[in-house]
């Protein structure tokens, strides 16, 4: 349990299952180990948590007021890939949920032709990647989220993006009005957008 704990303490990035079973061997069950160390670390200010397909000691939310108090910010900020607009998380959204998606599929959901730029500036900080080439004429690019995106929102595996139907349900987005292009009509602009900036 100790060798696995440590493991994961000194590594710069999550640590996958196979690694972990290098360690301890392919007999013992990585989970109920996790567990333990997890039961250990309770009412700690850390915790061990699963992100980008792997384990890693995050602190806990509660302490990030602290830390920013200490340090001028708090534990991950310092490391974020980049500085994302409303433009660029809702573009962001859209292919984590629809991906492999092309720049044209993107532009038809919002009504509003996506820039170059815009995929440029994810592509620069990491967040997507070149997919499969589209089967449509020309064989377009297609783009997906990275391993990066996972590590930059918290995420596990893709699975664990909140249900699109629950985000429905909280009004925070609406299936229909983005396939009908309908989710922010000034998207293309500066313009403000419900009482907020956009920046592009």
């Amino acid at each position: 349990m100790q060798r696995v704990e440590a493991t994961i303490f000194a590594a710069s990035e999550p640590v996958g299952r196979e690694t972990l079973a290098r360690i301890v061997g392919k007999s013992c069950s990585i989970d109920l180990l996790i567990d333990d160390i997890r039961e250990e670390l309770r009412g700690r200010p850390y915790d061990l948590v699963a992100v980008a397909g792997g384990f890693r000691h995050l602190t806990r939310p509660a302490y990030a007021d602290a830390i920013r108090r200490a340090f001028g910010t708090a534990v991950g900020e310092s490391e974020r890939a980049v500085d994302l607009t409303q433009s660029d998380v809702l573009v962001l959204m859209c292919i984590a949920y629809f991906q492999p998606i092309t720049r044209a599929e993107l532009s038809s959901f919002f009504g509003k032709e996506i820039s170059r730029d815009l995929i440029g500036h994810l592509r620069g900080a990491g967040l997507i990647a070149s997919g499969p080439r589209s089967p449509t004429t020309g064989a377009p690019y297609t783009y997906v989220t990275t391993k990066q995106f996972l590590l930059e929102f918290g995420l596990d595996t893709l699975r664990d993006l909140p249900d699109i139907e629950a985000l429905e349900d909280a009004g925070l987005l609406s299936k229909e009005k983005l396939l009908a292009g309908d989710i922010m009509p000034d998207f293309a602009g500066s313009e403000e957008y419900d009482g907020v900036q956009v920046d592009e």
